[in-house]
């Protein structure tokens, strides 16, 4: 990934901080396996795209200003984004039935607006190819 957020071990949670550009994350001994590990970075990997110097999503930029329902619609980018990356490495994704869970939660949010579901993956495909350096078709 070009211009790509630092990777901190500070913390035993994982999340990316905008305003400083970088994803912590619970050391790679925290999880059950090296897979868990890198499906968890795919998600924050996925979120660090939006950030202004590259995709610029203000889901992510203006967290401060946004709703249940832009929250969610960064979330469902995210897990989509990460199940994508996770399938292109070849993890079989064990936490597939957690995966699930999650992006239902989300969605029960965007019951009014059957949309979101459609705009969250054109979101994902973006990040990952942003991530992967795949020129825009």
């Amino acid at each position: 990934m070009v211009n790509a957020p630092q990777i901190v071990h500070k913390k035993q949670e994982a999340y990316y901080d905008p305003s400083n550009d970088l994803i912590n994350m619970p050391k790679p001994g925290k999880f059950k396996n090296v897979e868990s590990y890198h499906s968890v970075l795919f998600h924050e990997l996925i979120h660090s795209t939006g950030h202004q110097s590259r995709i610029n999503r203000k889901e992510v930029m203006e967290t401060a200003n946004l709703g249940k329902e832009s929250y969610s619609l960064e979330e469902l980018t995210a897990e989509i984004g990460a199940c994508f990356l996770d399938s292109i490495c070849g993890i079989d994704n064990e936490l597939i039935d957690a995966s699930a869970a999650y992006i239902a939660g989300w969605l029960s949010v965007l019951r009014n607006d059957k949309r979101f579901i459609l705009q969250a993956s054109n979101r994902a495909q973006h990040a990952v190819d942003h991530i992967l350096q795949k020129a825009k078709v």
